[in-house]
């Protein structure tokens, strides 16, 4: 565990919630007290106060003042806005670290001073329920001991691994856009229980609880997923009905496509 350090969230939306929340029930040498968030809606600002105990300010420079680690959770159309007035205000004791999508470390150290130390981090909404995974990539100067207290941030609210930026895009598109894939799925297999007569509620709570025990059967084991399914399907069983019928729809090469697609997408954006 590292010493304690101030943390700042340039915006204070869910993401920057989870990582509140998580970081304060965690084992992380982090106070309220020692957070600052700057956000402009005034309600905001209230509920963040009065939920966490931790300060807040509509004045970014103000909480630079505060802060060692800097976590910039803004949209990407905001991230030159917010930070080019804040260029007089990032000094060497910071760290950046982005949490916006699409946005290349190249981009954020455009709009600091030369040598500012930036980490740019791809982070998903099952973070808000502590089961998130983080992907990061570092820029020039970030040593081994600049990341550690950020991977305890990060890892207070699920899995955090390292990639090389060229990496990012797939990571953006896989896990960062796949809780979508995933919701879209759950309500797929609960609306086919629906048609074969369960009730709505227990076809969804089927569903849900079906895919998540599914895939802590992946983590946990450490077993190929293919293994796993052929654990399940009995020769001319039910499972292997079913999963010809996904072979048919081409369930595997649509997921896959899902994935390049936004992968695609994502080197658009960030272009």
């Amino acid at each position: 565990m590292t010493t304690g350090y101030r943390l700042a969230f340039i915006g204070g939306g869910n993401m920057a919630e989870a990582l509140i929340k998580g970081v304060l029930a965690s084992e992380a040498p982090v106070t309220p007290e020692q957070i600052t968030v700057g956000e402009p809606d005034a309600s905001r600002r209230t509920y963040l106060a009065d939920t966490y105990g931790v300060a807040t300010t509509d004045d970014n420079g103000t909480l630079l003042a505060r802060a060692d680690l800097v976590f910039l959770a803004v949209k990407p159309h905001l991230v030159e806005p917010v930070l080019v007035p804040l260029q007089d205000h990032v000094t060497d004791q910071h760290l950046i670290i982005s949490l916006a999508a699409g946005v290349p470390l190249t981009r954020l150290q455009a709009h600091l001073y030369a040598d500012s130390k930036v980490v740019r981090v791809m982070p998903n909404t099952p973070a808000l329920v502590g089961q998130g995974v983080s992907a990061l990539s570092v820029g020039p100067g970030v040593t081994d001991k600049d990341l550690l207290p950020v991977q305890e941030v990060l890892g207070a609210v699920g899995l955090v691994v390292t990639v090389a930026e060229a990496q990012m895009d797939a990571v953006t598109a896989l896990s960062g856009s796949g809780p979508a894939y995933v919701f879209t799925f759950i309500e797929a297999l609960a609306d086919g229980g629906v048609q074969m007569g369960l009730p709505r509620a227990t076809a969804m709570q089927l569903a849900a609880q079906t895919v998540l025990g599914a895939a802590q059967m992946v983590r946990d084991t450490g077993t190929h997923p293919a293994q796993l399914k052929d654990m399940v399907t009995s020769p001319g069983g039910t499972t292997a009905a079913g999963l010809s019928a996904l072979e048919t729809g081409a369930f595997r090469g649509v997921v896959m496509a899902a994935v390049k697609a936004a992968t695609e997408r994502g080197r658009e954006l960030g272009a």
